[in-house]
C-alpha cells in the first residue's frame, strides 16, 4: 500500500527538526479531526509508546500549544506545572524530560504539532526553537501548497467545462494553467501531481480544436512551464522565482523551447505553443 503523504511530510520534518537541532528525539502527527492531534510519526525514539497516542487541544504540552497557536516548553515534563499530565505514563516510558512542541498552523486553523525532546531536564535554547519552529513552518507550506492545488483543481475543472461561460473566461483559464503548473514540481504526492498534468493538458486543449500545426511539437514539463509564465509577460526573474529556479535555467529552457517552435521571439512562441495546443 503506498505511503501517505501526510507521513512523508511529517518524517522529512522530523528528521531536519534532529539534524539542525542536535534533539535526539522528535515526533509528531497531524489533526484526526477538529481537536484532536494523533502522534502517527517518530524519530529517534527507543519505544512505540508515543505511538498513536492522540493529543487533545488543552492538554499536555502538544495540547497546549495547539491552544494557543505558539510553541511551548518545559525543562522537566513530569514535573512542570504549566501544563496537564494526562500523556506522563507515555512520555516517561520514552524517558523524556526537556520537552518543546510547536503547532502546524495553515491560514490560522492549527493543523498538528511538532515535537523535540532531551531526556535530560535541560533549558532549551533559541536554536532549539528556531530549528523546532522551521520544521513546522515546513509542513506548513506543504499543506498549504496541497490545499492551493485541491481549490485550483476545482476551479480549474470548471473552467474546463466551459471557458467561455463569461467575459474573461479565458484569462482566468490561462492565469490557473499557470499556477497549476508552477506548483506540479511542489508536489510530493505522485496521485496528486499525476491529476495536475492532466488538469493541466485539459486547460491547454480547452479552446477545441484547432489548425493542425505545420510539424508535432514535444516540449519538455520544465519548457512549458517557462512558457506558461512568458505567455503572462514575466520576465525570466519573475519566471525563476515562480518556478522555484535561476534566472539562467529559466533562459535555457526559453530558449530550447523557442527553438524547438521555430520561434525567434519569446511572444512567436507563446503564439506557436498555442497552435500546438501546448497552452491554452
Amino acid at each position: 500500500m503506498p505511503e501517505s503523504v501526510d507521513a512523508v511530510e511529517m518524517r522529512a520534518a522530523l528528521l531536519r527538526l534532529r539534524r539542525s537541532s542536535g534533539l535526539p528525539v522528535a515526533f509528531g502527527g497531524l489533526l484526526s479531526d477538529a481537536r484532536h492531534t494523533r502522534i502517527a510519526e517518530l524519530n529517534g525514539t527507543r519505544s512505540t509508546a508515543l505511538r498513536g497516542l492522540v493529543i487533545s487541544a488543552g492538554s499536555g504540552l502538544g495540547g497546549k500549544s495547539m491552544a494557543l497557536s505558539r510553541p511551548c516548553a518545559v525543562t522537566d515534563y513530569a514535573s512542570s506545572r504549566h501544563i496537564s499530565h494526562e500523556y506522563d505514563v507515555a512520555v516517561a516510558a520514552e524517558g523524556l524530560r526537556s520537552v518543546v512542541a510547536v503547532p502546524v498552523v495553515v491560514r490560522r486553523r492549527v493543523r498538528g504539532v511538532l515535537y523535540g525532546a532531551l531526556r535530560e531536564p535541560l533549558t532549551l535554547g533559541d536554536r532549539t526553537f528556531d530549528a523546532a519552529v522551521a520544521a513546522a513552518r515546513d509542513v506548513e507550506q506543504a499543506l498549504a501548497v496541497r490545499d492551493e492545488v485541491r481549490q485550483l483543481l476545482d476551479r480549474s475543472r470548471e473552467q474546463v467545462t466551459d471557458p467561455r461561460a463569461a467575459p474573461g473566461a479565458w484569462e482566468d483559464v490561462r492565469e490557473a494553467h499557470r499556477e497549476l503548473r508552477a506548483l506540479v514540481p511542489r508536489i510530493v504526492d505522485p496521485a496528486l501531481r499525476d491529476e495536475l498534468r492532466t488538469v493541466c493538458g485539459r486547460l491547454a486543449s480547452a479552446a477545441g480544436p484547432r489548425p493542425a500545426p505545420a510539424r508535432e511539437v514535444e516540449l519538455a514539463p520544465r519548457e512549458v512551464d517557462v512558457l506558461s509564465c512568458v505567455a503572462a509577460g514575466a520576465t525570466n526573474a519573475r519566471a525563476a522565482e515562480r518556478l522555484g529556479v535561476r534566472p539562467e535555467t529559466v533562459k535555457g529552457y526559453l530558449r530550447s523551447a523557442m527553438r524547438k517552435l521555430g520561434a525567434h521571439t519569446r511572444l512567436e512562441a507563446v503564439v506557436a505553443a498555442r497552435r500546438a495546443g501546448l497552452l491554452p
